[in-house]
């Protein structure tokens, strides 16, 4: 007579049968708890979950310390002042300022970025002239440019264009020329002995395979980039005719209206979520369909 384990329950099939397979109870509750885990769900379903947890999270602190209004704003008024920003135009205005010389400052950066690897690649002087002056101007910060910028341009959007363009120039030239460095040699030597020459090595071969790098470079030349219009805008107040995201951040800091203080912030933010949601779909349709990111 034998016995059977606890776990598992054994089918005695009728004389001449096959015996049945042992059934087994111990996965079901383990298998539910896989089929709820976090990582099973979509990727913007948990983004959802993080930011609700983190709202609520902002409500209860405010409901629960009593904190002065003039300090801290609820999310109910910061939802109230973002609705009223956007409807009499103020913060729609703020945003597409600070968007428009942001993304201005984006392409002339990336533009000079490109010039600069390429001259990398090429001659042993572009390398030099890169590592020196990325070695120089990336640590400092842009914020410290900016008074320069408004000598030589005035108080308009031209400085702080330039001032965004010497942001984001670094973080894309120093990821791409990683990107070019560390090209499979393999890719390298085919394109050599099909002929490629210098402009088409680089452009048909070294970018592609540099793909990855440049992605995750412009993500860090955006976010040097947000912080740094923001910054000049806060510091310097105007942006030509009218005030960006940072100017009305200030000057509602002025009038102590904390709910459009926190209205700026959060616009920032949710653009800040929104552009990370385009990268990342960007890297799902390029480097990890290549299969050169998992």
């Amino acid at each position: 007579m034998s016995l059977s384990s606890p776990t598992e329950q054994q089918t005695i099939a009728p004389a001449g049968g096959t015996p049945a397979p042992p059934t087994t109870t111990t996965d079901a509750a383990p298998r539910r708890v896989r089929d709820w885990r976090w990582g099973s769900m979509p990727v913007w379903l948990r983004r959802v979950l993080v930011v609700v947890l983190l709202l609520t999270g902002w409500q209860l602190y405010v409901t629960v310390s009593g904190v002065n209004p003039l300090l801290f704003s609820s999310p109910a008024d910061v939802g109230k002042a973002l609705v009223a920003g956007f409807q009499n135009g103020e913060l729609l205005r703020s945003t597409g300022t600070t968007m428009r010389v942001l993304l201005l400052g984006m392409l002339f950066g990336s533009l000079i970025a490109v010039v600069l690897t390429t001259l990398a690649v090429w001659t042993r002087f572009g390398e030099d002239v890169l590592v020196v002056f990325s070695s120089m101007l990336n640590p400092l910060p842009s914020i410290a440019v900016l008074p320069l910028a408004i000598l030589w341009f005035g108080l308009s959007e031209t400085a702080l264009v330039f001032v965004v363009a010497n942001a984001v120039i670094w973080p894309i030239a120093i990821n791409v020329n990683t990107g070019f460095r560390t090209a499979n040699r393999t890719i390298l030597a085919v394109g050599r002995n099909i002929g490629l020459k210098r402009w088409r090595m680089i452009s048909e071969v070294l970018f592609p395979a540099a793909l990855p790098h440049t992605i995750s470079g412009v993500k860090t030349a955006w976010a040097f980039g947000w912080r740094t219009i923001v910054a000049s805008e806060l510091v310097f107040g105007v942006a030509g005719g009218g005030g960006g995201l940072g100017y009305f951040i200030n000057n509602s800091r002025y009038y102590l209206d904390i709910p459009d203080v926190f209205a700026g912030l959060v616009t920032i933010a949710v653009i800040g979520l929104l552009i990370d949601m385009v990268f990342i779909l960007i890297e799902r349709r390029t480097v990890v369909r290549w299969g050169m990111k998992t």
